[in-house]
């Protein structure tokens, strides 16, 4: 879907950006990590011109975008920012049929794809359409900066610290929305974050960057097991790297036969958040479902602590 060719962005005796190339897979979420300065938000805004490159290319969907006006292509590109950047004096409904207007789409269209969204995202129509922003809370102004992102339908969106102002529990949960939404409609996200442990969570690739370069670029596992020498290795290293790598495992891979008390765990939780759970239940096992709800058996804490153990 995206094809980055030797793209680099000169800023007087600064290159911010160095000579980067990958490609995204259609229907993929690709985290672009690391820390400030290091290139990746500057490489975000050069896939959609919003910063115009220095040399490079970029194709999308086969096209190469220099072909085309930067407004024509930005309106075919979601993007989501951090703090969500609402229209403070404008509605819900109206935050999100932003680019749909500019589209020139009828009346009914726009409704229908505002209530859509709406819905998609767990917020009543109803209730929501003709609220200000400053009614909504900070969760419910990001899933709405979201919804406006998408509303025209886009193949890809691109999200810049989308989460970074909201609390844990909130960002958390604004999350597993983005992972279900992107599941359910198959868009292709690029996501710029400062936070491996989010990368790991969201991304089916993960590009570390430093310094305008590309380190490494992978899939989480790859990355985790096999970092590339130097700053790649010091990001992902340390006392944290077996718990990371347990994010990448299913309590499925670990269910034992037996029973377990307690409210069970879903087999497809991470292996990192049922030793969460087992932790702060202080329990030494729990029962684990299936998706329709059957019990498959129980998941230990000493069975999860051996893998840790493995990986470390």
């Amino acid at each position: 879907m995206i094809e980055v060719s030797n793209l680099s962005r000169r800023f007087g005796d600064l290159l911010a950006v160095d000579s980067v190339s990958f490609a995204v897979a259609a229907g993929t979420i690709t985290a672009l990590v690391g820390t400030s300065g290091s290139g990746k938000s500057t490489l975000l805004r050069l896939i959609n011109r919003l910063i115009e490159p220095t040399s490079g290319a970029v194709r999308i969907d086969g096209r190469d975008t220099s072909t085309v006006s930067g407004e024509e292509l930005r309106r075919g590109i979601g993007y989501a920012i951090q703090g969500h950047g609402l229209f403070p004096h404008w509605t819900v409904a109206r935050n999100i049929a932003t680019v749909p207007d500019l589209l020139g789409w009828d009346k009914t269209r726009i409704a229908r794809r505002v209530n859509e969204l709406l819905e998609l995202f767990g917020l009543d129509p109803e209730t929501y359409a003709k609220k200000l922003p400053r009614q909504l809370s900070g969760g419910q102004q990001q899933r709405i900066g979201v919804a406006r992102a998408i509303a025209a339908e886009p193949k890809v969106l691109l999200m810049d610290e989308p989460f970074g102002a909201l609390d844990p529990i909130i960002r958390l949960k604004a999350q597993e929305d983005i992972l279900a939404i992107q599941r359910r409609l198959g868009i292709t996200i690029v996501l710029v974050t400062h936070d491996l442990d989010e990368a790991i969570r969201l991304g089916d690739r993960i590009a570390v960057m430093d310094s305008g370069r590309l380190l490494q670029y992978g899939a989480p596992a790859e990355i985790l097991s096999h970092p590339a020498h130097g700053f790649v290795e010091k990001l992902v290293g340390g006392a944290d790297r077996p718990l990371r790598l347990l994010s990448l495992g299913k309590v499925a891979e670990l269910v034992e036969p037996g029973p377990a008390d307690g409210v069970p765990v879903a087999e497809a939780t991470s292996l990192r958040d049922a030793l969460s759970d087992l932790l702060w239940r202080g329990a030494e096992s729990l029962p684990v479902a299936s998706n329709s709800g059957a019990l498959l058996g129980r998941i230990t804490l000493p069975a999860i602590v051996a893998r840790a153990g493995r990986q470390a």
